[in-house]
């Protein structure tokens, strides 16, 4: 199955693609820019320690954060699935660029990211996409992003983090909080992919997403196709834009319950459902 039609994304794309004022908040690797395929006027730069725009093509940090990008964000006309190409793109790198490596998910500190999410907030994002492994764990830098986290539940913001690929039952600071929606990857047949992480707060407040054989833009301007909960977290963070962009007098609460919990009972698993956008758009009429 193709798969935005996994988790009933065209409907909800015909409808709409998004309004420049909701803001998603990339925090992830730099951003090719100047890639045809992107539409530079609803892309903006949240300064940070690192530049916003790609200076090494053919780094994993580059490759990362441009594929996440025209997933969100691509024109619809390209080979990426384009989610949501009319909202805004507000560029906050976390990866250092460095060469290619296997492909594994970046890593940030959890200092880093907590910094990525105050600075996102205060440059208006709505949404923010969070496709990072943490690395260097500490109580004092854990708590400083779990304080962030709690500013985002403050300010209205909606936080979608990828659960990781390290096939681990458990959790992290970013996905066991409350207000987080963690993203495990399914394949294009509608089952969880085995290394996936899952655990009881990723089961509980979670979503499934297409996570196989994704494929989006290249940094260096043919398209990449990867796997995995990066490509995942993306499609919600998406489609939460579009229910958004759509409803645009909701709060932050009634999105984040019609995209999580529009079509399904308490749950009790260690795996979450996945997606169902259309349901979520349904919710939110009713």
């Amino acid at each position: 199955m193709e798969p935005l039609n996994l988790v009933r994304l065209p409907p909800l794309m015909e409808r709409t693609s998004g309004r420049p004022e909701q803001k998603i908040g990339l925090i992830d690797g730099p951003v090719a820019l100047n890639h045809p395929d992107l539409t530079s006027e609803h892309i903006r730069e949240v300064p940070g320690n690192m530049s916003s725009s790609c200076t090494l093509a053919t780094s994993t940090a580059c490759l990362h954060g441009t594929f996440v990008a025209g997933i969100l964000c691509a024109k619809r006309s390209s080979s990426a699935p384009a989610v949501c190409p009319g909202c805004t793109l507000l560029v906050r790198p976390i990866f250092a660029e460095t060469a290619a490596t296997n492909g594994e998910m970046p890593s940030a500190t959890p200092a880093e990211l907590a910094q990525a999410i105050l600075d996102c907030i205060g440059a208006g994002a709505r949404v923010l996409n969070v496709s990072a492994a943490l690395a260097q764990p500490s109580l004092k830098s854990e708590r400083a992003l779990e304080d962030a986290l709690d500013q985002a539940v403050k300010r209205g913001v909606i936080v979608i983090a990828a659960a990781g690929n390290q096939a681990t039952l458990g959790s992290t600071t970013i996905t066991r909080h409350p207000w987080v929606i963690p993203v495990v990857a399914y394949d294009l047949e509608g089952k969880p992919m085995g290394d996936s992480n899952l655990g009881n707060s990723i089961g509980r407040r979670g979503l499934g997403a297409p996570g196989d054989r994704i494929t989006s833009l290249g940094a260096e301007g043919k398209p990449l196709t990867l796997a995995g909960t990066s490509a995942a977290a993306p499609f919600v963070t998406g489609a939460i834009a579009l229910l958004w962009s759509e409803f645009p007098r909701a709060t932050a609460a009634e999105v984040r319950l019609a995209a999580t919990q529009a079509y399904t009972a308490r749950r009790a698993t260690v795996v979450p459902p996945l997606l169902d956008a259309w349901a979520a758009y349904q919710a939110m009429r009713r």
